[in-house]
């Protein structure tokens, strides 16, 4: 096969560079500045693919020659999307309305191949479920700032792992980003994930 194009991750999102290096690729960032107040859009799932194609958009039109991942996750909570909450209050609203329920996180997902010329897009869903925490472990975890830097004011793979009871569905997209779509994604374009694998 022909050398694989560089790799390039359109996200400032440390949680999915991270999963990717697990996962055994090397992206490069190229965060793309793109306003995601300014997209208007109702349904969760249209709305994360929508911000992740732009994303990928915005950085692909700058990086000739390469494949450009562009990824973005809203959390859909009783009928209401969600992303990053606006301040400490709002994520302290949240996980009062959140506790003990469930939701669902999307990802949308847009991989732009300039190589070739070519892209596909395809969004993600992971049903959540939240444990009944107090009032004091939610100010404690407001406290820290994580939950307001990221969709739906949790995460899984840092300080809000313990309070998420279960998941359905693939842990990596409630993450930000699924590993097992993006590969599938991947083959959609003619590359074979192995082939982007930095091991050693």
């Amino acid at each position: 096969m022909a050398r694989t194009p560089r790799l390039i991750l359109a996200s400032a999102s440390p949680a999915r560079l991270s999963t990717l290096r697990n996962a055994g690729l090397a992206p490069e960032v190229v965060v793309s500045g793109v306003d995601e107040d300014g997209v208007e859009e109702t349904e969760p799932a249209e709305l994360a693919l929508k911000l992740a194609q732009m994303k990928a958009v915005a950085v692909a039109a700058t990086e000739p020659r390469s494949l450009v991942i562009g990824c973005d996750s809203v959390l859909e909570f009783e009928g209401r999307v969600l992303g990053k909450p606006d301040d400490a209050a709002d994520a302290t609203r949240r996980w009062k309305m959140m506790r003990g329920r469930s939701g669902v996180l999307h990802t949308g997902h847009c991989v732009i191949d300039n190589h070739r010329e070519a892209w596909v897009s395809r969004s993600a869903a992971t049903k959540v479920r939240f444990a009944y925490i107090s009032d004091e472990e939610i100010a404690a975890y407001v406290a820290t700032g994580e939950p307001q830097r990221v969709a739906g004011a949790f995460t899984i793979d840092g300080l809000g792992s313990a309070f998420v009871s279960g998941i359905t569905g693939d842990p990596h997209n409630v993450v930000g980003i699924s590993v097992p779509l993006l590969r599938l994604m991947f083959d959609d374009l003619g590359y074979s994930w192995t082939d982007f694998w930095v091991t050693g």
